[in-house]
């Protein structure tokens, strides 16, 4: 297991939320795989919540890299936050050189912003992307809720933590994971509307990220269910040391993280050739290991077969095939007064 699921995990995790990139009121940046060079090539890497410890591992294994295959020195800055935070502030002027967000719909409205040339998802492979995830429960010593499907999660006095459709990506995907267990089963859209709405009432916080929902879960103990990311379910289990336990449904949404250069940044800064250097590699074989090892499903397969004890398989429905795509879900679910603004109440509302 990866060196992150050690005592030291909470202090650093704790620790790179409050480092922020000069000039940027949210969102953390910090060098990861540097060195400390002086006067080095830098990039800034924009990801998404949870990735902290994956990108510090890659970034540690394309610093030699690049520098064996160039001669040149490189830095690598991140900023980590709620995936649609972190595009928002993308588009308002934070200087990625490149993102790697939770959700295509982020990546693209920066593209719809300018920032990024049209045909992106195509200028690396499997379609810009390096690996998939998907949406889990993390519970209590023992499971005991029983909480083994999504229908579970509305029995009893069961609460759940889960962070914010309007911010995070984890959000977005867990809602969706959520609505569609029920259409792929055959159910109506007022049954899974039925489902949601329950859900989100024994929800009594959203957190703006999935980090910070998973302080709230393990840390201050609130919820019986945490519904996160595979890979942030196996390190807050690794760190709680036998308290937390992952329950795999029978069914989730398939998430899938792509990722981008920047266009107009790295030309104004002249980093577009390291920056494609940079995602490139993680197509490779050391960073593909790095990818799984990280507990993200690798792109590619021979890898993902490698690891499979630590995929479990389950039936994975896409946001196209169920939904349309993420422009039909975003307008239908999560625009302001949509599905999501109908269902959640916050509560003293």
């Amino acid at each position: 297991m990866s060196s992150v699921a050690n005592g030291k995990y909470w202090v650093v995790a704790l620790f790179a939320l409050v480092l922020v990139v000069p000039g940027c009121s949210s969102g953390n940046a910090a060098p990861s795989g540097s060195g400390g060079d002086v006067g080095a090539l830098e990039l800034l890497n924009v990801s998404y919540d949870p990735t902290r410890e994956l990108w510090k591992q890659l970034n540690e294994a394309f610093v030699p890299h690049y520098k064996k295959a160039t001669g040149q020195e490189i830095a690598i800055r991140q900023s980590h936050g709620g995936s649609s935070s972190q595009a928002r502030q993308v588009i308002d002027g934070l200087e990625a050189d490149v993102v790697t967000l939770a959700i295509w719909q982020d990546i693209d409205a920066i593209h719809r912003a300018g920032l990024i040339e049209d045909k992106w998802e195509q200028r690396l492979p499997h379609g810009s992307l390096p690996y998939s995830s998907t949406i889990v429960f993390v519970v209590r010593k023992g499971n005991p809720k029983g909480v083994k499907d999504w229908s579970d999660l509305v029995k009893g006095d069961v609460q759940i933590v889960t962070p914010s459709p309007k911010t995070s990506g984890n959000g977005k995907l867990s809602f969706l994971a959520a609505w569609g267990s029920v259409l792929e089963r055959g159910g109506s859209e007022d049954e899974a509307r039925k489902l949601v709405t329950e859900l989100y009432k024994r929800t009594p916080v959203l957190d703006s990220g999935a980090r910070a929902a998973t302080a709230t879960f393990a840390q201050k103990g609130i919820g019986d269910v945490h519904l996160t990311w595979e890979n942030e379910a196996h390190f807050e289990v690794a760190e709680a040391k036998g308290e937390l336990e992952i329950v795999y449904p029978p069914i989730s949404v398939l998430a899938e993280p792509l990722v981008s250069w920047v266009d107009a940044n790295v030309k104004r800064k002249g980093t577009a050739a390291a920056a494609k250097a940079y995602l490139e590699f993680l197509y490779t074989p050391a960073g593909q290991e790095i990818i799984a090892k990280n507990f993200y499903r690798p792109s590619d397969v021979s890898v993902l077969e490698a690891h499979g004890k630590d995929f479990p398989k389950l039936s994975l429905f896409t946001v196209q095939k169920v939904f349309g795509g993420w422009n039909q879900a975003q307008e239908k679910f999560f625009a302001e007064g949509a599905e999501f603004d109908k269902i959640y109440a916050p509560a003293g509302k």
